[in-house]
């Protein structure tokens, strides 16, 4: 058990520490506001995007994803998102609010803190696996993430659904952008694969030594800026909301989508679980406040429901990470 303790520590641990800092270096006067909303829009528009390029171009091959892994993320995600939809409309009939908690409850914090921590749980595999998840994940938090700002905000109107809003949410949305990039320079390289082009990416080295330095910066420098935004204000006013979301967050979505996983999907390995834990029990996403704001949601119980599930998630991530590390999985 003390093995699994100091193995679940070295890697959330470092995580924790780098949001520390960042909140650190906010109170001591380092990182002025104006600093962290333009480093929020720069990790938004440029280096989640270019992170996620890099990693989906790093999958070795389109016919070595185990596709029964991948279906299983991206269906409890989708089925998250139905069961938040109809949780949170019987909680709150505020539909600002509704918003931010449907996306608090099926948009974890992947890109950021997901990616890094599969690797630290299961190392060269792990991110491996993560990476080709990402390219079917990432897509599918953005894609439900406009649906469900679009639908339920402060502007909305009962019965109204904005199909051609929703769907230029979705063409227009950074994330899904360097997804979609990423999956075509992909599809090309398994292409030349097939003819027997000896061209990549890589052969390009300027370019490509750029990608590596914008997706060598994304994770420290998001992590930086998380911990600079967090604010304890407005805690009172949103207290039963910010209960309600961290909970089901950091505990009902984690324990449902990894506990199906361990007890009914076969075929399963350390990568494996060590991505599902990226997927379900990492904390709210830095973006989901962006969105939130920028499609007029509450955002600040967004940027509240960012906080908290990260400072909670600490706890809850470490937990299950030592049960999986407990029964030979990690």
């Amino acid at each position: 058990m003390a093995d699994a303790f100091i193995f679940a520590a070295n890697a959330v641990l470092p995580i924790v520490l780098m949001i520390a800092l960042g909140y650190v270096l906010k109170r001591i006067g380092l990182f002025s506001q104006g600093f962290l909303d333009v480093g929020n829009k720069l990790t938004f528009r440029v280096l989640i995007p270019a992170l996620l390029f890099y990693n989906i171009y790093g999958i070795g091959s389109l016919g070595d994803i185990n596709f029964g892994f991948v279906l299983y993320g991206i269906g409890a995600v989708v089925g998250i998102f139905l069961i938040a939809t109809a949780v949170t409309c019987m909680f709150t009939k505020d539909s600002g609010k509704r918003g931010s908690l449907i996306q608090a409850a099926f948009r974890s914090n992947y890109a950021i803190i997901g990616l890094p921590l599969a690797s630290a749980l299961f190392g060269d595999k792990g991110a491996a696996a993560a990476g080709v998840m990402s390219a079917f994940c990432v897509p599918t938090f953005n894609i439900l993430a406009v649906i469900t700002l679009t639908i339920f905000n402060n502007d909305s109107k009962k019965g109204k659904i904005d199909i051609k809003k929703i769907l230029l949410g979705i063409v227009k949305n950074p994330l899904i952008i360097g997804t979609v990039a990423g999956l075509l320079v992909l599809a090309v390289r398994e292409l030349f694969v097939q003819c027997g082009i000896g061209f990549r990416l890589k052969d390009i080295e300027f370019l490509y030594k750029t990608l590596e330095n914008l997706k060598s910066i994304c994770t420290p420098f998001a992590l930086l800026v998380l911990g600079g935004k967090f604010e304890f204000s407005a805690v009172k006013r949103q207290l039963r909301y910010i209960v309600f979301g961290t909970l089901i967050r950091t505990v009902a979505v984690p324990v449902i989508g990894l506990l199906i996983a361990y007890l009914f999907i076969p075929n399963l390995s350390g990568e494996h679980y060590a991505t599902y834990v990226a997927v379900f029990a990492t904390p709210v996403a830095v973006a989901s406040a962006i969105m939130a704001k920028e499609m007029k949601a509450d955002d600040e119980l967004a940027g509240q429901l960012v906080v908290w599930t990260s400072l909670v998630s600490t706890v809850t991530i470490f937990i299950y990470v030592v049960f999986f590390r407990s029964v030979g999985i990690f």
